[in-house]
């Protein structure tokens, strides 16, 4: 799995260097001395993931890394420990002492100096050894993580000290593993669409990309617990799980994309209509995206595209301006645009001290309101959707419901929902697109026409806005 210092599992997967982790080291140091409350001779102390088991029962649960400890010291392995001085930016890392019985059940047992010469890293010490070798090191202070996930509301080991949502910010050797993801994610969905076929079951297509992603792309874990939603199942945002549909991670790195497609391969009127107006809405978004951009302002973007669409199609009347003053995007887009991107399929970051949510329908929902910068990855995920539970309110508030065309919106009922979600970097003058799956109406028509046959090529967006 690690050779040369590069973790590699073989074949065309790719090769990720361990010193991606010295860099992002370094990083954290360099801001940590630039914050005026962190004293000299300082040091990160991280406590890395533990495994465990289903319940009372002795079957594991195939295990994946903790995102903090991964972004900083790239380790596989469970139970560990690691810090780095903030003065130097030395690394120890700390494994647990195995017993001799490990050997016979799980392999062979590794000494520290095979930790230290595999991650890189200056010093490996056994974790029973941890309140020694610190207080011969004698740091002034510990600096551990602490706080409550700003998206998911759960206690997590937020850092205590300004910077941490500086992860956001990808360095190159980030990048070429999001595209990576990217590259075998796209490729598994295509997978499943040259593959499906009216009749088939949800399960039945979510076997097929796990499939590709773990025979091609050496990915054992997905980013979130798939979700393959069909017909009025489209229509539930989190269908299954919380998440966005299928999706990968590589050395805990991930990518979040989604398809909407024809089961029979052909989009029938109503279907084409709606799919080219969340297509029309993705593609203006990623045409103004760019540094100093603030999100939200992408989310309205899309939201009043999805308007001046749906009063094309004639399932609603009158002045778009007066349709985003009353929020009717949000009936139809109840979720946020997007989110940034990376260890995390909801990478942290997303509202640091002084970016606040705006607490308007849709927004709220926004799972990041900061302006853009160069080097951020995050997904455009524009949707249009059927609930039948918004409609209904939106139909009983006078202020909404004087722009529904009801008699056309019952032939909407039962529809589900379109969503298409793509991955981008934020690039010094624009964007570059991760993602490469069909996604016009022609292109998916005839790629799925090809069925068993080898896959059609086509023509992506360009990956880099001029």
């Amino acid at each position: 799995m690690f050779s040369r210092s590069s973790f590699w599992l073989g074949n065309e997967t790719l090769k990720v260097p361990v010193a991606l982790f010295a860099l992002n080291r370094r990083r954290l140091c360099d801001r940590l001395r630039q914050n005026k409350d962190v004293q000299k001779n300082s040091v990160v102390l991280l406590q890395g993931g533990e495994e465990t088991q289903r319940y009372c029962t002795d079957t594991g649960i195939v295990f994946r890394q903790e995102s903090y400890f991964h972004w900083t010291f790239g380790v596989t392995e469970a139970g560990c420990f690691g810090t780095v001085d903030v003065d130097t930016g030395r690394s120890m890392l700390f494994v647990p002492q195995l017993p001799e019985s490990y050997a016979v059940w799980m392999g062979k047992i590794h000494p520290p100096e095979f930790f230290k010469k595999k991650y890189a890293v200056d010093e490996v010490y056994y974790v029973n050894e941890i309140s020694s070798v610190l207080a011969s090191k004698k740091p002034a202070v510990l600096l551990t993580l602490r706080g409550v996930n700003t998206d998911s509301g759960s206690v997590s080991k937020e850092a205590s000290f300004e910077g941490i949502s500086h992860r956001v910010i990808k360095t190159d050797m980030e990048l070429e593993v999001l595209r990576y993801t990217n590259k075998i994610s796209s490729e598994a969905h295509k997978e499943v669409m040259k593959a499906v076929k009216a009749g088939m079951k949800e399960y039945e297509m979510e076997s097929l990309f796990q499939h590709y992603c773990y025979a091609r792309g050496g990915m054992r874990h997905t980013s979130y617990t798939c979700i393959c939603g069909s017909g009025e199942n489209s229509s539930v945002l989190h269908y299954g799980h919380a998440g966005s549909l299928f999706d990968i991670f590589y050395y805990c790195y991930g990518s979040d994309i989604t398809c909407t497609f024809p089961a029979n391969g052909k989009f029938t009127p109503d279907q084409r209509a709606v799919y080219e107006a969340v297509l029309k809405s993705s593609r203006a978004v990623m045409k103004a995206v760019k540094p100093g951009v603030a999100w939200p302002d992408m989310h309205r973007l899309a939201d009043r595209v999805h308007l001046e669409e749906l009063t094309k199609i004639g399932i609603l009347k009158g002045n778009v301006d007066d349709m985003v003053k009353v929020h009717l995007g949000a009936v139809f887009m109840p979720h946020g645009l997007g989110h940034l991107l990376g260890i995390d399929v909801h990478d942290v970051g997303g509202y640091p001290e002084g970016v606040e949510r705006i607490d308007l329908p849709g927004l709220r929902s926004l799972r990041t309101a900061r302006s853009l910068e160069q080097g951020m990855v995050l997904t455009i995920e524009p949707g249009i959707y059927f609930i039948d539970h918004l409609l209904d309110q939106a139909l009983r508030d006078p202020a909404q419901s004087c722009f529904i065309n009801n008699d056309v919106l019952q032939r909407f009922r039962g529809f589900g929902g379109v969503r298409i979600e793509d991955d981008i970097a934020v690039t010094a003058s624009g964007m570059e697109l991760l993602t490469c799956v069909p996604r016009t109406v022609e292109e998916i028509e005839a790629f799925m026409a090809e069925g068993q046959s080898s896959a059609k090529s086509f023509d992506c967006l360009s990956s880099q806005k001029q």
